[in-house]
């Protein structure tokens, strides 16, 4: 039955993504394997949309670690239990909340034991910039630990690559990428763990770099960013973008795309004049911008299927059902039109 609920969210958020974003370009999921023990290991720019992006473009079933002030309250953290999710302590929650990671680490191990898979941001922390920042060695204690425990278990990591065109900005595009597997048992050496920690930490950054859109972060981020942003480069061209950094061979300037669906824009908006209300009023109290997606998606899964399902039984009351039905599609394919083909430009 759990499973069975699994599966109905990742296909409502699937399909929810699929009117949200303007493309989601996945590569390398033929490395996943489809069995055994597998670590996730996903860069993390852009809040809580990064996990749905992963998650609903895995063929397996997944759990993974959010930051723990998320399951403040009882009942999101009983519902989020139900979709496999875990809390992980930072010492931004308090020194005495740390001990609570080791609970967090034994349902790691086990679920390790029982050959499925787990996914979790190295980086520590959500950021916007388009840069791999130093790992944490946190992931390191997960998958030495479990290896520790079981003596015959094997674990496979694969770097995730996550690259978007214009987070923040709707709709978007984003680049999923799967890197080669690793198997971590080759790097555990209980006799030399901090070496061991080192080197499995700087293969994941390696791959993580070639996976994802890396700018070094030093003192020519800005300048190459701005100059990749004048460019109005596509973003979600990975190879295509790193290569040109690795090169610094940045075209140069190029108009932005204009927006010729704009007026649709405005329709859609017309037609759905609640939903938008709540939005703007949301959106005031968004401290953070990596959080401004994973807001806005959320309200709208929820509130535009709901204002548009009550708009649609009031057309069937004093219309009929073939006119709600026609004014339902309808409005479902315009959302659809305007997402997928309005232009992405790089953000300023």
């Amino acid at each position: 039955m759990k499973t069975i609920w699994y599966y109905l969210w990742k296909v409502l958020l699937k399909t929810s993504l699929h009117f949200y974003s303007k493309k989601i370009k996945v590569s390398g999921k033929k490395n996943i394997p489809k069995k055994g023990a597998v670590l996730f290991m996903v860069n993390h720019p852009n809040g809580l949309i990064d996990p749905l992006m992963v998650t609903t473009h895995l063929p397996r079933v997944n759990h993974y670690l959010v930051r723990a002030a998320v399951f403040k309250r009882p009942l999101v953290k009983k519902f989020l239990s139900t979709l496999n999710l875990m809390p992980i302590y930072r010492i931004r929650d308090g020194a005495s909340q740390l001990g609570k990671n080791q609970e967090i680490f034994e349902n790691c191990f086990d679920i390790f034991k029982k050959g499925e898979t787990l996914m979790i941001f190295p980086e520590g922390s959500h950021n916007r910039k388009r840069t791999i920042r130093p790992l944490s060695k946190g992931f390191t204690r997960i998958v030495f630990g479990a290896l520790e425990k079981y003596n015959d278990l094997k674990i496979t990591i694969i770097p995730v690559g996550l690259t978007y065109q214009n987070a923040s900005q709707y709709p978007f595009k984003v680049a999923i990428n799967y890197g080669t597997p690793i198997l971590a048992n080759d790097f555990y050496n209980p006799e030399k763990l901090n070496i061991s920690i080192v080197k499995l930490k700087n293969e994941v950054s390696v791959q993580l770099k070639k996976l994802s859109v890396h700018i070094p972060d030093d003192e020519n981020y800005d300048d190459i960013l701005n100059k990749l942003n004048k460019a109005n480069v596509d973003f979600t061209k990975v190879d295509f973008v790193n290569t040109m950094i690795c090169e610094e061979n940045i075209p140069e300037y190029k108009p932005k795309n204009n927006n010729y669906l704009k007026p649709l824009y405005y329709l859609i908006v017309l037609n759905s004049i609640f939903p938008f209300l709540i939005w703007k009023i949301a959106s005031k109290k968004i401290d953070e911008i990596e959080f401004v997606d994973t807001f806005r998606f959320g309200l709208s899964t929820v509130t535009f299927p709901l204002f548009y399902a009550i708009k649609t039984l009031i057309l069937k009351a004093f219309l009929g059902w073939e006119i709600a039905i026609v004014y339902l599609v309808t409005s479902l394919l315009l959302v659809l039109i305007y997402t997928k083909s309005s232009p992405t430009n790089t953000e300023v």
